[in-house]
């Protein structure tokens, strides 16, 4: 059955959400071997031999935030210790370093505060973060805002979802996350962040920014709760959602991004019922594999995350089916404070070298996935 439903995928074809948990249930090691020599080569085939990154610079301009997502350790209410909200010098402080250190992309993701407004309005306030850095480095790619703090914008200050999206379009977002997906199934919602949007309000929120002309990238936070049926239908629902802006000429997702869970920091409960408090590479690398095997199709560019993995852990997932190993961040707070070990900071040349232990060319990119320098 394995060498079947592979023989199909190589052929060019879908696989069905059976099919695709089929091939995430193989314990036996010369089954996952198989499954990750045809991601390689639909890899190869699908987004090339050269591996891909981005120098980048995250902002993570609050960590107050009004929800207690259960694995997360970022957040904190306002006045407690720990919290920090950033001011403008502050912001366009650490654009002008980034902008000094070659970066192409801002990435802003952060908590959503209540207070976190201009003239009673949450979107002039978000809407000042971009134009702080675009009024003085309009060529900057602005990646920023996630679904949940378009719906968070839309409910405080009484508008649609389009009406945000579209007023961050204007003040110079230019692509969007697709973080807060973790897994689009409910029933894991309801325990891992029951105050965060359903799978339904994503997915709408998602499509409508494609319909606005803003690409977004495509998550998974795995490896916590979920069974190998909820991660394929997760990965069902954004295949679903690419084909639809394909079908509409639109570039809908421009990545997929595996973020395995870290529970160093979580609570206890949700720690004892994952059990591991890393994540386990052996399950990434298959999911890896399995994603971009049931992805590819629609969704060429697979990214591992550095920061969770290790970079030998996302050096690894070159081999089971990423083509790009992501950015150079610069920052990164939210995962960090989780408890991940992979670091905060990539340099340039560190990636470079990551990347040619496997004899695979490199080339810089830009957040859209042109590419800027070659090797």
């Amino acid at each position: 059955m394995i060498d079947a439903i592979l023989e199909k995928a190589e052929s060019g074809f879908d696989l069905s959400v059976d099919e695709g948990v089929v091939l995430l249930k193989q314990t036996d090691s010369d089954a996952i071997e198989k499954i990750r020599q045809t991601s390689d080569r639909l890899r190869q085939k699908q987004a090339g031999e050269t591996v891909t990154y981005v120098v980048n610079r995250n902002i993570n301009y609050t960590n107050i935030c009004e929800q207690h997502c259960s694995f997360c350790a970022f957040r904190r209410d306002e006045g407690e210790e720990g919290a920090y909200w950033l001011d403008w010098a502050h912001i366009l402080e650490k654009a002008t370093d980034a902008v000094k250190r070659g970066a192409t992309e801002i990435c802003m993701q952060g908590g959503l505060n209540p207070t976190a407004k201009i003239q009673d309005s949450s979107l002039k306030y978000y809407q000042k973060l971009v134009d702080t850095i675009k009024a003085e480095f309009p060529e900057l790619h602005i990646h920023a805002f996630s679904p949940q703090e378009v719906q968070f914008i839309a409910r405080e200050d009484h508008l649609t979802f389009a009406d945000v999206i579209a007023g961050l379009r204007e003040a110079g977002v230019d692509s969007m996350p697709g973080t807060a997906a973790e897994v689009l199934d409910n029933q894991v919602r309801k325990i891992l962040c029951p105050e965060k949007i359903d799978a339904e309000t994503w997915i709408e929120i998602v499509q409508t920014t494609h319909r606005l002309g803003i690409p977004t990238t495509s998550t998974m936070l795995s490896g916590h709760i979920e069974t190998p049926e909820q991660q394929i239908g997760h990965l069902a629902k954004l295949r679903s959602i690419q084909q639809v802006a394909k079908q509409s000429g639109l570039i809908g997702m421009t990545e997929f991004i595996l973020l395995p869970f870290v529970g160093q920091e979580a609570p206890k409960p949700l720690r004892r019922r994952v059990g591991h408090d890393q994540p386990i590479l052996a399950d990434a690398l298959l999911l890896t594999a399995v994603a971009r095997i049931f992805l590819g199709n629609w969704i060429p560019n697979h990214q591992p995350s550095w920061v969770k993995l290790g970079l030998a852990g996302a050096v690894e997932a070159l081999r089971w089916g990423c083509n790009d190993i992501g950015g150079t961040l610069m920052e990164e707070h939210i995962t960090t404070m989780a408890g991940a070990i992979g670091g905060t900071c990539m340099e340039v040349q560190d990636l470079q070298a990551a990347i040619g232990s496997l004899d695979r060319p490199y080339a810089q990119r830009d957040t859209l996935y042109r590419l800027l320098v070659c090797a």
